[in-house]
């Protein structure tokens, strides 16, 4: 298994019949001109796209990419409405809460619900996206998820089940340390750890805590120090001495830094 880090909670996860794409998100540059993360020299061989949430930063190109590549869409049962007999997700570039994209092929779930895709078997987990604060100069605006709100909308995490292998991706959620209990020693977890400064989502600290709940063979920070509006590093974050932290609980934990891959 082969996996491959995007920066935010983008990754691409593959096997030799699958290739997974996390969270197909643009990458905001100056003038709020999103690129992609995931390359595009990818988008036509990926067999299943997870999103986790509703944000640009992950979802943006969803898709293009499930058009471009006949990939189904996994994602929460909230991200989608059937209208007039068409699935419509939730619009990658609209704003506010408009279902107006049509997708061809698409799986859903709940929080704790497990469905069964292609060979594996994949089980919602609780996520909670906190808020999110934007400044410019002395200018600043803070979204707060809710039910009438874009920011977070959708919010699940995936346990992902096949070739023998276990996968938890959290995407931006805050701590649920008794939600996670029931998660036992996974091979690999993506956890966000960039929540310091703004806390949409876990610090070092909180993301610690979840990786002493769950106890997983590998652990992988994400999301952390991106680029981000005017700022370098929008969710700062010390990924070596979270690396430090987890390993002191005999865990391996792995920094991958934009297209770095590991083998598990």
């Amino acid at each position: 298994m082969k996996i491959t880090h995007y920066l935010y909670n983008a990754f691409i996860i593959e096997t030799d019949d699958k290739k997974i794409a996390i969270d197909p998100g643009g990458l905001m540059f100056y003038f709020f001109r999103f690129t992609t993360m995931i390359p595009k020299k990818e988008w036509k061989s990926i067999t299943h796209i997870f999103v986790t949430h509703g944000d640009p930063d992950h979802y943006w190109h969803a898709d293009r990419l499930e058009e471009s590549s006949g990939a189904p869409i996994i994602c929460n049962k909230t991200m989608i409405k059937n209208v007039d007999g068409k699935n419509l997700i939730l619009g990658p570039r609209d704003k506010g809460l408009a279902f107006t994209t049509e997708v061809a092929k698409i799986h859903t779930l709940s929080v704790d619900e497990t469905i069964e895709v292609d060979g594996m078997s994949i089980t919602g987990i609780k996520s909670t996206h906190g808020s999110l604060t934007f400044k410019l100069g002395p200018f600043s605006k803070t979204l707060t998820p809710g039910p009438e709100e874009r920011i977070g909308w959708g919010a699940i995490g995936f346990l992902i089940q096949f070739d023998g292998k276990t996968i938890v991706n959290l995407g931006d959620t805050l701590l649920h340390a008794d939600e996670w209990s029931s998660i036992n020693s996974p091979d690999v977890l993506m956890i966000p750890i960039g929540g310091k400064t703004v806390h949409n989502t876990m610090d070092e600290k909180e993301a610690l805590q979840a990786v002493q709940v769950m106890k997983p063979k590998l652990v992988i920070p994400c999301h952390y120090n991106c680029p981000a509006f005017f700022s370098k590093k929008y969710n700062p974050a010390d990924e070596h001495e979270f690396k430090r932290e987890v390993e002191k609980l005999g865990i391996n934990c792995a920094i991958l830094h934009k297209g770095d891959s590991i083998i598990y």
